[in-house]
């Protein structure tokens, strides 16, 4: 049904139709892409976000280990070098603990020790204020100190930290740990392999899956391990994700189903346009062919009707000549009908998968030399000539015989309808015995030849070679379409030659049955 009304259609509906569906299938596509981009940018924005945020948390933690590691190192000796022995030892000592909190927000634990003496209950208020005001004065010189303290060691970090190899400073398993920790609490579980280089890029280690290659690649990721260091002493953390492309595009894998079935929507409502376009060609063509042939067939049987009459008159039947050239006239008009009959059979062949052959042995020889003379009224109706060199000794092929001097018929066709006007027609038909046991068959003519970029087309179905001002020449496009459908369903071969104002040359090869 949707069938139909798709050849009901004017070409021009049907060009819009298709522009439109064209139109629209594109801009689904794009649509698509868009999407699947913006997806993998989005994606990839939100990797390389996370992937940074746990370098950076990695080299601060690197930072604070080692500003541990001089605290806990570090404080006791300079701690023990500047802080005097306190004098009583092993007296009867006790201590007080004070805690003290800056206005930065620094919070710090001490305690005085030495001999604790019990407080006079007799003491006066000045006294008792008095000593109140030293104690302060005590735990005011003690954070002072404290504070003094903690600036050398900041000082010793500063000045010692550089001094001290990578190795040291930043482990590998170190390193690793924390790679592993932040990059998890960044919802990265992907494997990944780092190394630490230089300033200079040259790596200090490595991991063994690491590969220097792929190190300024876009799944490598760099940051600096301690920023604050001098520029000379930089080292820098490469962290490289073999996975990355995968776990980018998994988020789009949903797509590429709809990309496909698209694709297979385009390619269908594509395949259906060509058909509906092929169908109605042929359509519009059997159209055209049927009110063709009905003109066509007017004349045969107007003619052998005509003839039919005259043979009831009694004076034409005893006059022998007259009777000979009735026979003559019935007997031609009743080719062209039958040749008209066979044009019909050409086109359905066509709707046909595979034509229904009936095979026997014929002599191609006889079958040719048959058609010839039969042909040889309609060449020299326009001055022309037809010659035959039928030299193969063996011409015996296994072929339907109705078909195949329907394909030397419409060769021999050809050539009349494609004769120059200024020169006498001239046709030639040969046979010859070739190598592998084969039939070769040529048919030459002397017209108006056939263009170079034509000659790859003339076997296409509806395809007519341009012919210039001729405008006597009618057709489908269907005779050398059936002749090369035809010659390869009897298991042949056809080529040809052409030279435009010169002539054509038709070669067909076919197996010869074997004895």
């Amino acid at each position: 049904m949707i069938r139909a009304e798709i050849l009901g259609m004017k070409k021009s509906i049907i060009w819009f139709l298709t522009i439109i569906m064209a139109l629209t299938f594109a801009g689904l596509l794009y649509i698509q892409i868009m999407y699947m981009k913006n997806m993998v940018r989005m994606r990839d924005d939100q990797f390389a976000e996370g992937v940074k945020r746990s370098l950076y948390s990695v080299s601060n933690l690197l930072e604070q280990e080692e500003a541990r590691y001089y605290l806990e190192n570090d404080v006791e000796s300079i701690e023990s070098s500047a802080l005097p022995a306190y004098p009583g030892a092993g007296s009867n000592l006790g201590g007080v603990r004070y805690s003290v909190t800056t206005t930065e927000g620094l919070s710090s634990d001490f305690t005085f020790t030495g001999e604790i003496t019990a407080l006079s209950p007799m003491l006066s208020a000045e006294a008792k204020k008095q000593r109140y005001n030293s104690m302060q004065e005590q735990v005011r010189n003690q954070y002072v100190y404290q504070r003094g303290l903690l600036n050398e060691v900041i000082l010793s970090i500063i000045s010692q930290s550089g001094n001290r190899d990578i190795e040291a400073r930043a482990d590998s398993s170190t390193v690793s740990m924390f790679l592993t920790m932040e990059l998890a609490n960044n919802g990265i579980t992907l494997p990944f392999e780092f190394a630490v280089v230089n300033r200079m890029g040259v790596p200090v280690y490595k991991t063994s899956g690491y590969n220097t290659e792929n190190s300024d690649s876009g799944n490598t990721f760099v940051q600096a391990l301690f920023p604050n260091d001098t520029k000379n002493a930089m080292n820098y953390i490469k962290v490289y994700f073999p996975d990355k492309n995968d776990y980018i595009f998994s988020s789009v894998k949903f797509m590429f189903p709809s990309f496909l079935f698209t694709f297979i929507l385009l390619i269908v409502f594509l395949y259906t346009i060509i058909v509906a376009f092929k169908q109605k060609k042929l359509t519009e063509m059997k159209n055209d062919f049927i009110n063709n042939m009905t003109h066509e067939f007017k004349t045969p049987i107007s003619t052998i009707s005509l003839a039919a009459q005259m043979l009831n008159d009694s004076s034409v039947r005893k006059s022998p000549k007259m009777l000979e050239h009735i026979s003559t006239v019935i007997n031609d008009e009743t080719k062209r009908l039958r040749f008209q009959v066979e044009k019909v059979l050409q086109m359905s062949m066509f709707d046909r998968q595979k034509a229904t052959l009936r095979l026997q042995d014929v002599n191609a020889n006889e079958v040719i030399a048959s058609i010839v003379h039969t042909f040889k009224i309609k060449v020299e109706k326009y001055g022309g000539t037809i010659a035959t060199e039928l030299y193969a000794e063996n011409a015996i092929v296994n072929v339907d015989e109705m078909h195949f001097t329907n394909v030397i018929f419409n060769l021999l066709d050809n050539a009349v309808k494609y004769r120059r006007e200024d020169v006498p027609l001239k046709l030639e038909v040969a046979t010859k015995d070739i190598a592998d046991k084969k039939l070769e068959i040529i048919i030459k003519d002397n017209g108006i030849g056939i263009k170079k970029e034509d000659l790859k087309k003339i076997f296409e179905k509806f395809y007519r070679v341009s012919t210039g001002n001729r405008h006597d020449v009618k057709g489908f496009g269907l005779g050398l379409a059936y002749v090369h459908k035809m010659v390869h369903e009897l298991h042949g071969d056809i080529r040809v030659e052409s030279e435009i104002n010169v002539g054509t040359k038709f070669i067909i090869i076919l197996p010869l049955t074997q004895n």
